[in-house]
């Protein structure tokens, strides 16, 4: 059974579900832990990820472009992985993030240091756009949908 724990911060209630060591943030007049889990599809559901750009994509663009970025949308990365016509991205971030141009930020920066640095990308696409305009936005936390909606459903109610 997990054990539920209510929090009161400065008129914020935080519920903390399970023995899970959640980092919040703060900024003047909230608490907050707002985590992302991002999936970006290539263009055409294109395999063009390969060992090279593999270890150039984590070391480049995982970290560097995603520093410089998440600076101005208060975003910070906390994980980050690919497969061969996708990538992973999980990051946390602030109430008053814009996430959709956050998004388009990234991979516009992206798309054109993979292209810079590897021109083979380009014929293997056809045009210029190195990302499909569709993705996968899902938020993620500690506390499971269910467990959220019965505390919501007892408010107000007297035992």
């Amino acid at each position: 059974m997990r054990l539920l724990i209510l929090i009161c911060y400065n008129s914020v209630v935080i519920i903390l579900i399970g023995c899970y060591n959640m980092k919040l943030d703060t900024n003047n007049h909230s608490v907050f832990s707002l985590y992302y889990h991002l999936v970006l599809v290539i263009k055409y559901r294109r395999q063009v990820f390969d060992d090279t750009m593999s270890e150039f994509a984590k070391d480049e663009f995982a970290k560097d472009i995603f520093l410089r970025i998440s600076k101005l949308y208060n975003i910070t990365l906390e994980q980050w992985n690919h497969d061969k016509d996708h990538v992973h991205i999980m990051f946390r971030a602030h109430p008053n993030t814009e996430i959709s141009k956050f998004m388009n930020a990234y991979k516009s920066a992206s798309s054109r240091l993979i292209k810079e640095n590897f021109p083979a990308v380009r014929r293997k696409l056809w045009k210029e756009m190195f990302w499909s305009r569709s993705f996968c936005l899902l938020t993620t936390g500690g506390a499971p949908i269910e467990a959220i909606r019965k505390y919501i459903e007892r408010q107000g109610q007297h035992k």
